[in-house]
């Protein structure tokens, strides 16, 4: 155990002083540790902290985490047994619950990023209506795939991924209706599957059928805009209703303390 806790400090001590370039030794075994990146990790990344972020330093330090736990808990694990000892059944149960924490730890942190989105879906049912009406001004100088290409710089940063997958599956070819219902099923809010098969019928027919399509897409996304609007302000007198609740109940708090402090005087 000793040698093995030993070791793990050299190893640590070697990275830290950058004599062995953790960075070389993942970019040389990428193709060995990418089998264990989940298909939307990119993309909720993204989402978390923005397009500059280093998707893959940040999937490195998930497999740095995962090792440093297993060789702990390992070294731990078989701490007090002699050698004669280490390898036999017992030791092959602690390489296994090692190797449990070390998935634990890898996905933690995927774990965190799956639950900031979902805990954002809230904020993408209100943020997409005003997208949308300002892809409409768009749509009606350019084509659809056009207006989508230029609406990305402009558009919330945790619709950025999305837009740039379906605009490259658009842009490679893909003439179908499946690039908008991927966007739609990776923002599954209210009205997104309707509003992603408009946009698409948008996108085709003559240009009589599109200004009629236009009107249409434009009617539902004020309809959209006016329901968010709505959640808005019910969340905005909610807020304040429980405000005024909790001054009521300590104004109440307040009052009976001084008539209580004020009997206990008069005795």
């Amino acid at each position: 155990m000793e040698v093995l806790l030993v070791g793990a400090i050299i190893i640590f001590i070697l990275i830290y002083n950058n004599t062995i370039d953790k960075d070389k030794f993942f970019a040389d075994n990428q193709k060995y540790l990418e089998f264990l990146k989940e298909e939307d990790y990119q993309f909720l990344v993204y989402a978390r902290y923005g397009e500059d972020v280093d998707v893959d330093q940040l999937y490195s330090k998930r497999i740095t985490s995962a090792l440093v736990a297993f060789m702990i808990v390992l070294a731990l694990s078989i701490s007090g047994s002699s050698s004669a000892e280490v390898f036999n059944s017992q030791f092959f149960l602690n390489l296994i619950l090692a190797a449990v924490v070390a998935f634990v730890v890898f996905k933690s942190s995927y774990t965190q990023l799956k639950s900031y989105y979902k805990k954002h879906l809230h904020d993408i049912d209100v943020m997409l209506p005003y997208y949308l009406k300002s892809l409409e001004i768009l749509i009606q100088h350019y084509t659809v795939p056009v207006a989508i290409g230029k609406s990305i710089e402009d558009a919330p940063d945790i619709f950025k991924p999305g837009l740039r997958r379906m605009i490259d599956r658009i842009n490679s070819g893909d003439s179908s209706v499946d690039p908008y219902m991927e966007f739609a099923n990776t923002y599954p809010v209210r009205d997104s599957m309707r509003m992603m098969r408009l946009l698409y019928r948008l996108g085709i027919g003559s240009q009589e059928r599109k200004q009629e399509r236009l009107m249409m897409f434009s009617r539902t996304v004020s309809s959209l805009q006016n329901k968010a609007r709505e959640t808005k302000y019910k969340e905005r007198l909610n807020h304040m209703e429980s405000q005024t609740m909790v001054m009521l109940v300590v104004t109440g708090v307040g009052v009976m303390l001084v008539i209580l402090i004020s009997m206990m005087m008069m005795f």
